[in-house]
């Protein structure tokens, strides 16, 4: 049950990520970036109803009804199989996930980021881990000690840790949902570049928001120089900012673009 629960979430984060990719059209004229948000936040409700309650559900069955287990070696088998593949995946989504960050900084990485399919992966092979840990323990004290009813303990603690593996990435997620801004790095430089812009003497009142991951929408404030008061009126000033936000900016030892949506390209398309 829970193989299936993480295929369909896979599934899900991708379809996310396909609809987050589409243009933006009249209906949407800011895009459909906060798709993925949409769908992690729905994975996230999906790994409590279904991962927790299911274990839950199962650990109270085997407490009322404990059965003895006939075979423990099969047991370990599957468990063992399932943590190699587990930590095969666990491992690769830490890597892609810490990037050059330090291990202690991993839990400020996830609620700093921006991306949720990038931790949400690494969260749920954790908790899935932890898991077989504990259904490992619980069969074997259950055959040690001739106790069933530990099975369904051990069953009961791994829906309580895919509880609060759920929490965390629904908290995460709802965030991003509501909208977040951008990394004070960001929202500096981007102040830093308007304010360097030519015809521009001053930048303030930034406000930004997570359309997407790699989508930020941006409203600045800025006062131009009497002297450029035509390049104004051509919107030279404007269309110059606007292309100098769209640029490689490195927040937290990790490269992410800047793109700005409040306005079009000179040649008219959408960003």
């Amino acid at each position: 049950m829970h193989s299936v629960v993480d295929s369909c979430n896979s599934l899900l984060l991708l379809y996310g990520l396909h609809r987050s990719a589409a243009l933006p059209d009249r209906e949407h004229p800011l895009g459909y970036g906060r798709e993925i948000y949409f769908w992690s936040f729905v994975v996230a409700v999906l790994v409590f109803a279904l991962g927790a309650g299911m274990a839950f559900y199962e650990g109270v069955s085997h407490i009322l009804n404990p059965a003895p287990i006939t075979n423990p070696g099969v047991n370990y088998a599957v468990l063992g199989l399932s943590a190699i593949f587990d930590g095969t995946t666990w491992w690769l989504a830490l890597r892609h996930f810490k990037g050059r960050a330090r291990y202690a900084d991993l839990l400020k990485a996830v609620r700093n980021s921006k991306d949720p399919p990038a931790f949400m992966g690494l969260f749920e092979d954790s908790a899935a881990l932890i898991g077989l840990a504990i259904a490992a323990a619980g069969t074997y004290l259950s055959v040690l000690y001739d106790q069933p009813v530990l099975d369904g303990v051990a069953s009961i603690f791994i829906s309580l840790v895919l509880a609060f593996s759920a929490a965390v990435l629904a908290r995460e997620t709802k965030g991003l949902l509501i909208g977040e801004a951008a990394d004070p790095t960001i929202v500096a430089a981007m102040m830093r570049i308007a304010g360097d812009m030519d015809g521009i003497a001053n930048a303030h009142g930034i406000m930004t928001i997570h359309l997407a991951p790699a989508q930020i929408a941006v409203s600045l404030s800025r006062h131009h120089r009497r002297s450029d008061v035509g390049a104004i009126v051509r919107g030279e000033g404007a269309s110059g900012c606007y292309q100098h936000v769209r640029t490689t900016a490195h927040c937290s030892g990790q490269r992410s673009p800047i793109c700005s949506r409040l306005g079009r390209a000179d040649d008219g398309r959408p960003w």
